[in-house]
């Protein structure tokens, strides 16, 4: 059984499938309580469905592309046998960074975005850094960027652990202005992809299921 928050069809709105045509799969339940969180009310509400049914609404969509979040969907252990029914499907998990990674043995369509918190989430003490070294190169290491301070602290990070992955830098929504991170990135020449959070900008940033 897994908990479901919603279940539901639109466009991959940030990271290396952003545009996409994607089933979102958001269920119950995180550990981390960030400050900029924009998904709070999947902490406590959803409902109990089999592994079959979550199957069910993903086929009835028609789409081979499939993004586990939260939440933290690390969190419930069936997610391992969901992950065996979906062995034709693109599939990304969301995950938080502060979950053990290494027991998780991903088939080559399927990847981990890792969302490695910063300072200003007031969360990044929670961060399990060990996990860069079971991340792969199609796998994604994701920033959110609030501040200077957020910026160089994640720098330090990749210096110290980055192995392998696809960086992306994003902006806290409202906080700091888009072109102060690109700034800062062409000036210290990161080779990382710097993304908007597209469904933001289509839809209303409040607006759920979109």
């Amino acid at each position: 059984m897994l908990k479901v928050n919603e279940i539901f069809l639109s466009i991959q709105g940030e990271g290396i499938s952003t545009g996409l045509p994607t089933i979102f799969v958001r269920l119950t339940g995180c550990n981390l309580r960030c400050s900029y969180c924009d998904t709070t009310y999947s902490y406590n509400y959803g409902n109990h469905m089999t592994i079959q049914q979550v199957i069910n609404k993903i086929e009835s969509y028609g789409y081979k592309r499939v993004c586990i979040t939260g939440g933290e969907p690390l969190l419930q252990k069936d997610i391992i046998n969901l992950l065996e029914k979906l062995t034709d499907y693109e599939v990304n998990i969301e995950t938080n960074g502060s979950i053990d990674i290494s027991k998780y043995k991903l088939i080559e369509k399927h990847r981990f975005t890792m969302d490695v918190k910063t300072p200003t989430s007031n969360e990044h003490s929670k961060m399990r850094l060990g996990n860069f070294d079971y991340l792969r190169d199609n796998d994604e290491i994701k920033f959110v960027i609030g501040t200077f301070e957020d910026y160089n602290w994640s720098k330090e990070i990749i210096r110290k652990y980055y192995n392998k992955g696809i960086i992306t830098f994003s902006p806290i929504y409202n906080m700091i202005e888009p072109k102060e991170i690109v700034n800062w990135i062409l000036k210290d020449k990161l080779d990382v992809r710097f993304q908007l959070q597209l469904h933001k900008i289509i839809w209303n940033p409040d607006e759920r299921g979109v």
